[in-house]
């Protein structure tokens, strides 16, 4: 699982070439609760890192899901129109929002690899 990195406001991104995919995390999904609706972007869209990208509705509140990148959304989970609840599921896998096609590389930099991500949430806990 090398090729995904985690950001501090619980979002992932799995790189695939000059591309990524990205969601929410499995410790996001538990604190948000069961996932009853999500706004995804267009396809088509520029983000900015650090942009909304995502809107996220739950039983508990609505939170925003924000471009871990900046760069063109190339694709949207369709699915999750019918099934939201798949971000609760299957949140690394399945439960995806949106591929991007990642425009600074460099900007994964700044972001954590599994272990990192662990210890940041533990801190939080």
């Amino acid at each position: 699982m090398s090729d995904i990195k985690f950001s501090e406001d619980h979002e992932w991104i799995r790189i695939e070439g000059d591309s990524g995919v990205v969601g929410l995390t499995n410790y996001a999904q538990e604190q948000l609760g069961d996932i009853v609706f999500v706004e995804l972007p267009d396809v088509g869209k520029q983000l900015a890192k650090g942009d909304e990208a995502a809107v996220i509705e739950s039983v508990k509140a609505a939170s925003e899901l924000y471009a871990i990148v900046g760069g063109e959304v190339t694709e949207v989970n369709e699915g999750l129109g019918d099934d939201p609840a798949q971000v609760n599921s299957d949140p690394l896998g399945g439960g995806w929002f949106f591929k991007i096609k990642i425009g600074d590389a460099g900007e994964l930099d700044g972001l954590m690899d599994e272990a990192a991500y662990k210890a940041f949430t533990a801190s939080l806990e």
